[in-house]
């Protein structure tokens, strides 16, 4: 997998790269425009992006060997002997899992080092905040996967029913993306999804809670089908108690809205001084959004306006009223966006803060606050060129990984085992 990853890793950072300097040329041109460059946009989610593929399509066969080749040969049948319990066993395993994707990880971290040589800048919060992201995406795939192997014969038949999974959720971004209601609420389940917050800059507790209480989920159902000897009957019946415990841990986790923008432009907050006074609005605030949830201006309201709200007023409902046959009939409703504070309510269309931020405040019956001057972005053009480090990430890289796997499958000297008889 190592191996595979480093040209693919490598092709992608270089694009992101090239593509990142020419958007600095014109920013070195116009000043005003470099306040648009981030790295976590140019080059981490570019780069990160090409390791979510590789974990997706690869990683199952990885973490399926760390139980089922025990399960082929044999060797599990003793292992189970040993005076631990299967749950035991399964948190080791996943330990064994989430150290393996660590390892997969080498060639995404050494394309970060590569870009602080090139002279790029790292946001240490953005970069934590990505990494633990596909950390725990890594772990929840491995979860998958270590379930499968489990309830498999074969490593084949699990690595089946593991990308079933994991490329199964890609089904539901395609067919279920901009939909409402019940579909939406499928959409969600996608493993994609567990990344969009990560790669936006947010650090969302229920969304860790949530990924956790399902890897959680699967290494319950793991430790109960792993014992051979028990019956098809019980190992149902402590399946489905797993799947409610989950299920009700999922929907305690979706409560917890705490969410830190960890971004260093502040991309999903407002303006400090509106951010301090909005906190201070405590009477709830209801905002009725007559549009489809496909229409690209419920797109940018979502983004610029509603998640900074709910990030940051105590107590805000968001009531989507529009549907695609308001988009077919034209109503002359369609597009207003409709706000109730403290029983005053206002209309606009607009989705852009600096219009909807003063109509709000208006409500309340406070004034604006006064802008802090000089706390914009200062954005980080750089112009650099990184074809070189091609021949990193296709020779370099892979030689040092070789010759690991080389040492690694030398076999012991008869020095050392020697000693090993003698310390036994």
């Amino acid at each position: 997998m190592l191996l595979l990853v480093c040209p693919l890793i490598g092709y992608s950072f270089v694009q992101a790269v090239s593509l990142y300097s020419e958007a600095s040329v014109a920013a070195l041109q116009a000043p005003a425009a470099a306040t648009t460059l981030s790295p976590l946009d140019g080059i981490l989610v570019p780069t990160f992006g090409s390791f979510y593929v590789a974990v997706t399509l690869l990683f199952p066969f990885v973490a399926i060997r760390v139980l089922g080749q025990e399960k082929e040969s044999g060797a599990l049948r003793l292992l189970l002997q040993l005076p631990y319990r299967s749950s035991t066993l399964i948190l080791v395993k996943l330990a064994a899992v989430l150290a393996a994707w660590a390892v997969a990880s080498i060639p995404v971290l050494s394309a970060l080092v590569v870009w602080v040589i090139l002279g790029g800048h790292l946001a240490a919060s953005e970069t934590t905040n990505l990494l633990l992201g596909h950390s725990l995406y890594g772990l929840l795939v491995g979860s998958i996967a270590l379930f499968a192997a489990t309830i498999s014969d074969s490593s084949a038949t699990a690595a089946i029913v593991a990308l079933a999974a994991t490329i199964g959720s890609w089904v539901l971004d395609f067919t279920l993306a901009g939909r409402s209601g019940l579909s939406a609420w499928i959409a969600q389940l996608s493993l994609t999804q567990t990344l969009r917050s990560f790669e936006q800059g947010l650090l969302s507790a229920g969304l860790v809670l949530g990924i956790l209480a399902v890897v959680g989920g699967f290494a319950a159902l793991s430790s109960v089908w792993l014992p051979p000897g028990i019956p098809m009957r019980a190992k149902f019946a402590r399946s489905l108690l797993c799947a409610l415990l989950t299920f009700a841990a999922l929907g305690l986790a979706t409560q917890v809205r705490t969410s830190v923008d960890v971004t260093e432009d502040r991309r999903n907050s407002f303006a400090p001084a509106d951010q301090e006074l909005l906190t201070t609005l405590r009477l709830p605030l209801v905002i009725t959004v007559n549009l489809a949830p496909e229409d690209p201006r419920y797109i940018d309201l979502r983004r610029n306006m509603l998640g900074k709200l709910e990030r940051v007023m105590p107590n805000v409902s968001i009531v989507l009223a529009g549907s695609r046959q308001d988009v077919a009939g034209a109503s002359d409703t369609y597009g207003q966006i409709e706000y109730v504070y403290g029983g005053r309510s206002d209309v606009s269309r607009s989705t852009s803060p600096r219009e909807i931020l003063p109509l709000l405040y208006a409500l309340a019956g406070t004034q604006p606050p006064t802008p802090v001057l000089g706390a914009e972005y200062p954005g980080y053009p750089l112009v650099a060129n990184a074809d070189a480090t091609l021949l990193w990430f296709f020779c370099g890289l892979p030689l040092l990984i070789a010759l690991a796997w080389l040492r690694s499958r030398k076999p012991p000297t008869v020095k050392s085992l020697a000693f090993e008889g003698g310390q036994l």
